[in-house]
């Protein structure tokens, strides 16, 4: 693909990412499922939104190779470093995942941490649910996790704007949070203050208010039925305030 539009995310983010999203015991649920979704161990996988690798990383170390396809380069950068550091088998690509397609098919497709949300127009999210259908292979599985609007809604008790501050194990870390629900437009903007050792970091994203039943019809229309919905990789049964929802889908 000639040209890829980037948001911005990895210059933003790229420098606490990892910090905010560690790696270990953070990510194993979700990876440790991942693996028993796939069909047919050994075999590649696809992420949409791979990020810097913290889930295709130790998926690939489970021998589960990882096609890793991501806007931002400035995480992509990062993803190779890492994997080369790892000996993990992921290739990084430099694309959109509205569009992307390859000459391969999958038996595992997932798009993960509310990735599908930073895309802010239920048409683009319905074309990425179809460019990941059109890459699984036949009894493939697709999964998507992303944020639940219930559970913002909750979040907020009411109010357009709150904020929030989530403490890390160590000292004098945490993520600060502004939070801002535009429900007219079905939107939500969060800006981040990163604390660690004295230093602040700062970034913004916003997300469109996605929701279970939006995620459903886009996969109905790609010829894709859902199979499960969990809150989070655990298992936990899905309630409309879960802060998260995860689905799988396979071909009908």
């Amino acid at each position: 693909m000639s040209s890829v539009d980037d948001i911005g995310y990895g210059r933003q983010f790229g420098d606490f990412y990892d910090r905010i999203f560690p790696s270990g015991a953070y990510t194993e649920p979700t990876v440790r499922k991942l693996a028993s979704l796939h069909p047919s161990p050994g075999e590649r996988a696809l992420e949409l939104g791979v990020g810097t690798g913290r889930v295709a990383i130790p998926l690939a170390q489970r021998a589960f190779p990882v096609t890793g396809v991501d806007s931002s380069p400035e995480m992509l950068e990062q993803l190779r470093e890492k994997s080369k550091e790892a000996g993990a088998d992921v290739e990084a690509v430099h694309g959109d995942i509205r569009k992307y397609t390859d000459e391969a098919q999958y038996g595992l497709v997932y798009c993960v941490c509310a990735t599908l949300s930073m895309i802010l127009d239920a048409d683009d999210q319905r074309a990425t649910i179809q460019a990941a259908a059109d890459r699984l292979a036949p009894g493939g599985v697709l999964v998507v996790e992303t944020s639940n609007p219930g559970g913002l809604r909750v979040l907020h008790e009411g109010r357009q704007r709150t904020s929030y501050f989530i403490p890390y194990p160590e000292p004098n870390t945490g993520l600060l949070t502004y939070s801002t629900v535009f429900e007219d437009k079905s939107l939500w903007h969060a800006s981040h203050i990163w604390f660690e050792d004295g230093k602040s970091s700062v970034g913004s994203e916003l997300a469109r208010l996605t929701t279970p039943e939006e995620v459903d019809e886009y996969a109905a229309a790609a010829g894709l039925k859902p199979v499960d919905r969990w809150a989070d990789w655990e298992e936990t049964p899905y309630a409309d305030d879960s802060p998260m929802f995860v689905t799988t889908y396979t071909a009908r």
